[in-house]
């Protein structure tokens, strides 16, 4: 009886990339891990799978709706559709046993049940940074947020971005001032100028039932431009009577002060006044990133500051702030519109050629080599030498050698350059030397 074939498929919104893609997937992440290393970010990392009850502990929302949710024996069990609401989870549970203010990062995967369409993945990875406090976290924590994001993404090869920022604190208390009731509507759709312009959000606004005297109010203040000192400037002499307002005016200019000093320059750092970021967790500063070059390839990466991260999970007062950037997303946004490219079919530095009856000692100079870190993989099939170089050509691996009877005798080996073609006989540290070299530059 023939057995029968199942057709090899994926689920929709489930990226799977060739290893040359996935070489340059990892390599960015590696550069994410190591900057958020770099300004003293501690590992952490969460189940997959959470319990229902502690997942939507909050409730309601479009998350719920997309959230993957299932049941196992007597559990009811979800797939975690963040990393923050694991970490407020995590800081809850593991409070005594953490150093405060606690700074962390997560890089992992987390799943929606978002409508199937082009670059919206339902598995995707997360890179999550947050810094917790124990009841309170001093302002000048939010400053060095964005010089994270500014040396996270020069080192990723981007020359020209722009973080975006604001604090919700000025637009909810610019609200009230106006005496609009329900401010989270309005912040949620001034969030989306950037996607349906001033029109659209003044259609919206609109519909929601505000005049047209308030909507112009609005359009007018969220549209007030210039350098980031003119900008507050103008904000201080509205004189806006305000509490909630002049909070957030002071902070904004706090943070924008000290930004300078971490090393951030100020055409990399913008304050926008319509970046207000639709998520009702945030309180106050708020982060938007956009590459200047490729707008419509919208935020890379975005972030703000909470108030009280685990309020449904313990009494004690938990103030943070932080940032994400969406890797999957991002990559194939990136990968679609050729902004990066894989340069790599292979990490293997040196591929060891052993001829007939000279196996051991091809081994052995293998075992070697990555003694040193040298990144070598044996060739251990049978076939023509022809066969054999083509291998390494179309991997794209930069130096071969070749083990021979007369390298055997003499306790040497033959290198080859891939590129340049030529080859020589050496001893064995002398090709050290020289795949050192060639790894350090490349």
């Amino acid at each position: 009886m023939d057995r029968q074939i199942v057709k090899p498929s994926i689920l929709p919104g489930f990226m799977e990339l060739t290893p040359n893609d996935q070489i340059l997937f990892n390599k960015m992440l590696d550069t994410i891990r190591k900057n958020y290393e770099k300004f003293g970010f501690l590992p952490i990392d969460t189940p997959v799978i959470e319990k229902s009850e502690v997942l939507l502990a909050k409730g309601g929302g479009d998350t719920e709706k997309q959230i993957y949710r299932f049941t196992k024996g007597d559990s009811d069990l979800s797939l975690r559709f963040d990393l923050t609401v694991p970490l407020a989870r995590y800081v809850a549970q593991h409070f005594s046993d953490l150093t405060f203010p606690f700074r962390r990062y997560h890089i992992g995967k987390v799943y929606r049940g978002e409508r199937n369409q082009k670059g919206r993945f339902r598995e995707f990875y997360q890179c999550d940074i947050d810094i917790i406090g124990n009841e309170k976290l001093d302002i000048i924590n939010d400053a060095e947020i964005p010089s994270v994001i500014y040396y996270t993404f020069k080192d990723l090869g981007f020359e020209s971005f722009t973080i975006k920022i604001n604090n919700r604190k000025i637009l909810s208390g610019f609200f009230e001032w106006i005496h609009i009731e329900d401010s989270a509507e309005v912040l949620r759709t001034i969030d989306k100028m950037d996607k349906i312009g001033l029109n659209g959000v003044s259609n919206e606004l609109s519909k929601i039932g505000l005049n047209e005297e308030t909507i112009d109010k609005i359009m007018t203040f969220t549209q007030i431009k210039g350098t980031n000192d003119e900008i507050l400037s103008n904000l201080k002499e509205m004189s806006i009577e305000n509490d909630v307002f002049n909070e957030g005016l002071e902070e904004l200019a706090c943070v924008v002060k000290y930004v300078k000093y971490f090393g951030v320059p100020e055409e990399n750092l913008v304050i926008d006044l319509t970046i207000a970021r639709g998520l009702d967790y945030y309180t106050g500063t708020v982060y938007e990133t956009f590459l200047n070059e490729y707008p419509d390839i919208g935020s890379i990466c975005s972030g703000g500051r909470y108030d009280n991260l685990a309020e449904y999970y313990t009494k004690q007062k938990l103030p943070g702030v932080g940032i994400c950037i969406g890797l999957t997303r991002l990559f194939h946004q990136l990968r679609e519109a050729n902004i990066i490219e894989s340069k790599w079919n292979s990490l293997t530095e040196v591929l060891v050629i052993p001829m007939e009856d000279c196996m051991e000692y091809g081994i052995k100079v293998g075992n070697q080599l990555r003694n040193e870190d040298i990144h070598t993989q044996i060739y251990l099939e049978e076939g023509k030498m022809g066969k054999k170089f083509n291998y390494a050509d179309k991997l794209g691996i930069p130096y071969v050698i070749i083990i021979g009877a007369d390298e055997v005798k003499n306790e040497k080996i033959t290198l080859k350059n891939m590129k340049t073609g030529d080859q020589t006989m050496l001893d064995i540290d002398e090709a050290i030397n020289i795949l050192k070299k060639y790894s350090q530059i490349y």
